[in-house]
């Protein structure tokens, strides 16, 4: 019988990993560390490579469950707001969802987006930063008097990165708060910048 619940034990512990709503396996990024290089497609189904950005700007990094959802187009509304003062401190914003490219087109076209929205649909970036995802889903939306669908392969969990123009990561926050989030962004970039 000990035998019998220590072998279910044993099952059941090393079965975890693969629940559910386990987490995907993937290192998480510090502080330091340098960012990985990766690409994603944008909205516009042209493909973004941050090898492309490195020693040119500095990269605000920010990734949010799902498009025209309350705190995901508050925190997107807000980055767009502040929009004229990150480009002063010659800043590139890269919001990563798991959205398809098509909804993150009318997620930009619906609150007048003016930064980079990128397509992770698989949560291979998200994997790369150490940022957890599960299932994606659907949602449904009226845009201009129609109703749109918005199709995601995964929800990746609400968190920020900036990494410096040498492609180091100066500011993780893994406890965004969506209408805090720009602002504070800001405030590590301007004491970066003196």
């Amino acid at each position: 019988m000990k035998n019998t619940v220590r072998l279910i034990l044993i099952l059941v512990i090393s079965l975890l990993p693969f629940g559910i709503n386990a987490q995907h396996k993937s290192a998480k990024l510090n502080v330091g560390d340098t960012m990985p290089s990766f690409q994603a497609e944008d909205d516009y189904g042209t493909t973004w490579k941050s090898d492309n950005a490195k020693g040119k700007e500095i990269l605000v990094i920010y990734f949010y469950p799902a498009a025209m959802t309350k705190g995901c187009t508050n925190q997107a509304c807000s980055y767009r707001d502040n929009m004229d003062y990150l480009e002063d401190y010659d800043v590139e914003v890269l919001g990563i969802s798991g959205d398809h490219p098509e909804g993150l087109k009318i997620f930009r076209k619906a609150n007048k987006l003016n930064y980079t929205l990128l397509s992770d649909p698989e949560g291979k970036v998200a994997q790369l930063f150490g940022v957890p995802f599960k299932k994606g889903g659907e949602i449904e939306r009226e845009v201009d008097g129609k109703k749109v669908k918005l199709k995601r392969g995964v929800t990746i969990a609400r968190q920020t990165f900036v990494v410096g123009k040498d492609g180091k990561i100066v500011y993780i926050n893994r406890s965004v708060k969506p209408d805090e989030d720009s602002r504070n962004v800001l405030e590590v970039i301007e004491k970066l910048s003196k």
